[in-house]
């Protein structure tokens, strides 16, 4: 299995992990930003990843893999896949859609495919579990035994309580990430004037208002 520094270095490569100085959704600055769409237009490195969330559930039975739409949806393929190889049987994969209401539900019969099975919910990046909450209790609700989840990367410190993952089932993160931050009026970074990127996160904005 590979390390969370070697799952890392594949994140930087097809730049899902960045330094510099970053201004994110909260309006805190940071010193290091996760693209986590960036991934997916890679297959090699999106598989490879994929392989190693699977890996380490490969003697739990799982029969079918769900995540969120829109990304997940794609890890789920690819877990799924990877699972199948490992078992020698066929595990299936679905996604999970947004209710509308700031939840998640399973429907275009996966709800079908999902019931009875011992199901692995993955989602790429987590902060405070509340979107893979939301999709191990629609999946339970849809009548799957959720196992466990599995993250790419965990930012936020959350732990299997936070998601409602309960013994014995496990929930595992392939990089753990303390990203440090810091309100406008604190940031060591614009202290030292480091350039606001502009190209990812809300950069372009702040610089238009401190204009």
């Amino acid at each position: 299995m590979l390390s969370e520094d070697q799952v890392l270095e594949i994140l930087q490569k097809v730049g899902a992990f960045r330094t510099g100085h970053f201004v994110l959704i909260s309006g805190l600055h940071s010193g290091s930003y996760v693209l986590k769409d960036a991934m997916y237009a890679h297959t090699k490195e999106t598989s490879q990843v994929c392989r190693e969330m699977a890996e380490r559930f490969k003697n739990d039975k799982v029969e079918a893999v769900i995540g969120p739409a829109i990304g997940a949806a794609i890890l789920a393929q690819w877990v799924a896949h990877h699972l199948s190889e490992m078992t020698g049987r066929e595990v299936n994969a679905v996604y999970a859609d947004k209710d509308g209401n700031g939840g998640f539900i399973v429907k275009r019969g996966y709800d079908k495919v999902i019931e009875g099975k011992n199901t692995l919910v993955v989602e790429d990046l987590t902060t405070t579990g509340g979107s893979i909450k939301k999709v191990v209790e629609a999946s339970r609700k849809a009548g799957a035994n959720v196992v466990g989840a599995v993250v790419i990367c965990n930012r936020g410190n959350v732990t299997k309580e936070d998601i409602g993952i309960t013994d014995p089932a496990k929930f595992v993160s392939l990089v753990h990430l303390s990203l440090e931050q810091w309100p406008e009026n604190e940031c060591e970074l614009c202290g030292k004037n480091i350039p606001v990127n502009t190209d990812v996160g809300h950069g372009r904005e702040f610089l238009a208002r401190k204009k």
